[in-house]
């Protein structure tokens, strides 16, 4: 008899991000996936959740804008590092384990 395997359930944390250019919209969703990409880890899925636009006082478009929807991997890295961390505690660094 063949089992069928279940996939682990997974949890993932998403920010929303919103992406601007003078030239298109391509160009404001990659503008705002570069971005996150410097300063967000193991990104996982960006989804343009909406798309518009920006005009000037002469109803011209002055500005492409495109909101993204990043996932991100679920990060427990205090556990992973053999860290006990209480189940609702804060992911800070303790302020006792910065002193020398």
């Amino acid at each position: 008899m063949i089992r069928e395997q279940k996939e682990p359930e997974r949890v993932y944390p998403f920010i929303e991000l919103v992406g601007s250019s003078p030239t298109s919209w391509e160009d404001a969703a990659r503008n705002a996936i570069e971005k996150a990409s410097q300063s967000l880890w193991d990104l996982r899925i960006a989804e343009v959740t909406q798309l518009d636009v920006k005009l000037d006082g002469k109803g011209k478009i002055s500005e492409y804008r495109a909101r993204i929807k990043f996932s991100l991997k679920y990060d427990n890295w205090k556990v992973e590092l053999g860290w006990k961390v209480p189940r609702g505690s804060s992911s800070r660094i303790p302020r006792d384990s910065l002193r020398p």
